[in-house]
């Protein structure tokens, strides 16, 4: 049996256990254990060799492991210290469960520490940083088991929850947040399947989210699956938060006027899914629904919105701290809203726009105010600025 098979273990017990056990090293003689990680190769099992691992975004309380490294590379992980002993990184990442097969939604702390493996260890090398920022230990997660072994997973932002810890801004629609599909797995559809999975586990809501930006090889899986699911043409849109009407941009139409990178579509025909990571990779902007507040302490948020179009669009809702992550009173149901920090259903439809036939010129002469393009024609500290405007005003 592997670790995911054994009785569940909590977050108090696997933190004392670590810290016990870690104790128990530095305490005792110089008579090391070994841990066999290869058949050529093998790690003394010292506190000199192992360090601590934080399992979740700002976890409190801790939750930590231990991790085994060799001594020439402490960014490495050769072991993990679970159920009282040493298992190999590749022991861990597999079942010998046979009902556990496709993807499974993550109930297990055993199974978040398989998903923090998967986004944080075993799909880089000793030079890259993690795929992925730490996910909150809530959540939602979908492992993708084949074979015996967890070969991918899916992370989702729930509508109503909050965005952070520290604004009172809230999802408004679920979000496809993170996606990975581990290197030997990749080129067989699965991109494209955890997709699908995640549009039919949300099959009563009207508009689904796909977190930005999207990486080339997203755009494909998204391509295909819009190609075989045109009922989702006009349902499935790219989004940063809170995932308000100028938070949101059609991924189908945005295809269709190119204003993805054309090598996706060229992906796309050698494979369904290319399994990149979804997120960016880069330190500043992994959390790709990062919130903060401005200057004016009024919450805003961190984002290149696509202009509003229409009367009723708002630049953000605002919910309200003291309902938490639900608002019985809110007449969004399910987003945590405070009713008086909007003045429309956000999921009545999209805002009014011209029709597609309509050259964008004669749309722009019409409105000047309005941009039909992709791209924002001010800069973004001007445009930031003109936002906390219309927020001070309203």
């Amino acid at each position: 049996m592997y670790p995911v098979d054994l009785p569940a273990v909590e977050d108090t017990d696997l933190t004392s256990a670590s810290e016990e056990y870690l104790s128990f090293l530095e305490s005792r003689p110089h008579d090391n254990e070994w841990f066999q990680s290869s058949q050529t190769s093998k790690v003394a099992i010292t506190a000199n060799h192992v360090r601590r691992l934080q399992l979740f975004e700002d976890d409190q309380p801790d939750c930590t492991l231990l991790a085994l490294h060799p001594p020439d590379d402490p960014t490495q992980v050769v072991a993990l210290y679970l159920h009282e002993k040493w298992w190999r990184v590749d022991d861990v990442l597999r079942t010998s469960s046979k009902s556990r097969i496709g993807l499974i939604l993550v109930q297990s702390l055993t199974e978040r520490v398989i998903v923090f493996l998967l986004s944080q260890v075993v799909e880089r090398s000793s030079q890259e940083k993690a795929l992925f920022s730490l996910h909150p230990r809530t959540e939602s997660c979908k492992l993708l088991w084949r074979d015996g072994q967890a070969v991918g997973f899916y992370t989702i932002k729930q509508k109503g929850s909050l965005c952070d810890g520290w604004s009172s801004l809230c999802y408004l629609l679920p979000a496809l947040d993170t996606v990975l599909v581990r290197r030997s797995w990749r080129r067989r559809g699965l991109g494209l399947q955890m997709l699908a999975d995640f549009c039919s586990s949300f099959s009563t809501e009207k508009f689904l989210g796909v977190s930005s930006p999207l990486s080339s090889g997203m755009v494909a899986v998204c391509r295909s699956f819009l190609q075989q699911h045109k009922e989702h043409l006009e349902h499935l849109y790219e989004v940063e938060a809170p995932g308000g009407w100028t938070q949101r941009r059609n991924i189908w139409l945005s295809i269709q006027l190119g204003r993805y990178s054309h090598g996706a579509g060229i992906n796309e025909e050698s494979s369904p899914t290319s399994g990149e990571t979804q997120r960016n990779q880069d330190d500043s902007s992994q959390k790709i629904f990062s919130c903060r507040l401005d200057r004016t302490s009024l919450p805003t948020c961190n984002v290149n919105p696509q202009p509003a179009i229409g009367p009723s669009a708002q630049p953000m809702i605002a919910c309200d701290p003291s309902q938490g992550r639900s608002s019985p009173s809110s007449e969004i149901s399910g987003t945590g809203c405070s009713p008086a920090a909007h003045a429309h259903d956000p999921n009545s439809g999209p805002p009014a726009r011209p029709p597609q036939s309509l050259n964008t010129q004669q749309t722009q002469k019409s409105n000047p105010s309005l941009s039909a393009g992709a791209h924002r024609e001010k800069p973004e500290g001007e445009e930031t600025q003109s936002r906390a405007k219309r927020v001070r005003r309203t």
